[in-house]
């Protein structure tokens, strides 16, 4: 499981474990907050093919599925 500070998700680099469409390294471009201002979901972007995907910022912390940076 990654350490993650969600903060500093922003701009984050990520590649998955698991691609899909030959979409195997994304970008986060925007992280979307709930009413106390804690970060709930993140947007990232395929590299690739620009395709925008949103999901839990949680989902980046599993080692099976994604790897922090582009490998």
């Amino acid at each position: 499981m990654h350490q993650i500070n969600p903060r500093k998700l922003r701009l984050s680099k990520w590649t998955s474990l698991s691609p899909q469409k030959k979409e195997k390294h994304f970008i986060v471009t925007e992280l979307l907050y709930d009413d106390q201002e804690n970060v709930i979901e993140c947007v990232i972007e395929a590299v690739l093919t620009h395709q925008e995907y949103t999901l839990s910022w949680h989902d980046l912390k599993s080692a099976e599925h994604w790897q922090q940076g582009w490998h």
